[in-house]
């Protein structure tokens, strides 16, 4: 399936983030990819930027070595779809993460998750990721 330019810069946008805000857990750039007007509806987190800034900061202080790995990113328009592996310390099985998020003008603008304990025994063969 062939993307549009829009897909492409809303799907490389929400990647830098990723990258450059959600592995480190370094709020210090979340302005340069989130609205203003940003939206969260993440269970996580109280609604807005600053709250998100904080909610990094407390991770980044509990879980200084966490580890995100992402194993697959779709786009559809104005949404791009993230799916990681999430380990909190070394020995952490860890958890499944699926965000959604929203794009507006160039800007993340709203965001959606799911979150899954990865189970250390399953009846399911399969990995979840």
């Amino acid at each position: 399936m062939t993307r549009t330019p829009e897909e492409e810069r809303n799907l490389n946008h929400v990647l830098d983030m990723f990258h450059n805000v959600l592995v480190p857990l370094d709020s210090s750039k979340v302005d340069d990819y989130i609205s203003p007007d940003y939206i969260q509806h993440s269970q996580m987190a109280p609604p807005g930027v600053e709250s998100l800034k904080a909610f990094l900061d407390e991770k980044q202080a509990e879980s200084a070595e966490a580890e995100q790995h992402l194993k697959r990113a779709f786009v559809d328009g104005d949404h791009v779809i993230l799916h990681y592996h999430v380990i909190r310390f070394p020995s952490d099985p860890g958890f499944g993460v699926i965000d959604i998020f929203r794009l507006e003008n160039g800007l993340i603008v709203e965001h959606w998750d799911c979150v899954q304990e990865v189970p250390t025994a399953s009846p399911n063969p399969h990995s979840m990721f």
